[in-house]
């Protein structure tokens, strides 16, 4: 399962890619806004620089919704760098946009899917990557989890090769369920990350070690 961080701060990218696992980044203006960068200039320009930082699939998102300009934009972020996926919402312009950046050799992701059925339009578009958003799930009373099963079982009985992008992803629980759900990839802020290094009897068995250590001295 590659592992992918949600973010556009530089220095958490930075923090996740030194730790050695990190296969690429997903961001969008949100996600932009909350780090100041505003304007289209700006926002470009920094794509730039997450691409220069991660050796990976870097997902910058449209904020069009008619087919034309969403084809407009990610041709433009497409234009960056060979790594940006043109991040696409699940609606049906999105979907026509989806089959014809495929094919154009554009990489997709097709964003905020909260079913099985939009999981197979997505697939039969073409799009690289697939992004059913767990938490939202969760927070509405039904089971993000079995929704990644479902797709992962589907996907696997109809040879689609989409990859399966679990987002909205809460701490490091989620992180080890979508691994047994079937997920190709996460993506999760840098918390949830660092969490799964996390466990109790870790540190007690690290500090007795060290104490120990001292006895030897």
């Amino acid at each position: 399962m590659k592992f992918f961080i949600d973010t556009a701060n530089l220095a958490q990218i930075k923090e996740a890619n030194d730790l050695g696992i990190l296969d690429g980044v997903t961001t969008n203006p949100s996600l932009m806004a909350k780090e100041g960068i505003k304007g289209e200039a700006a926002i470009m320009q920094h794509y730039e620089t997450i691409c220069e930082l991660v050796d990976g699939d870097i997902s910058a998102e449209v904020l069009g919704t008619s087919f034309e300009g969403i084809i407009e934009e990610g041709k433009k972020l497409a234009a960056i760098h060979p790594n940006i996926v043109v991040k696409v919402p699940m609606i049906k312009d999105g979907i026509k946009a989806i089959k014809w950046f495929t094919d154009n050799g554009i990489k997709t992701n097709c964003t905020l899917v909260f079913s099985a059925g939009q999981a197979i339009l997505a697939a039969k578009a073409g799009a690289s990557y697939v992004s059913p958003f767990i938490g939202r799930i969760d927070d509405s009373g039904w089971d993000g989890m079995q929704l990644i099963a479902q797709i992962a079982s589907i996907y696997q009985i109809q040879g689609f090769k989409t990859e399966i992008l679990a987002a909205s992803i809460r701490n490091a629980n989620h992180i080890i369920a979508c691994a047994e759900a079937g997920a190709d990839v996460i993506t999760s802020p840098l918390e949830s990350i660092l969490g799964l290094l996390k466990h109790p009897l870790t540190d007690i068995g690290l500090a007795k070690f060290l104490e120990d250590a001292k006895k030897m001295g």
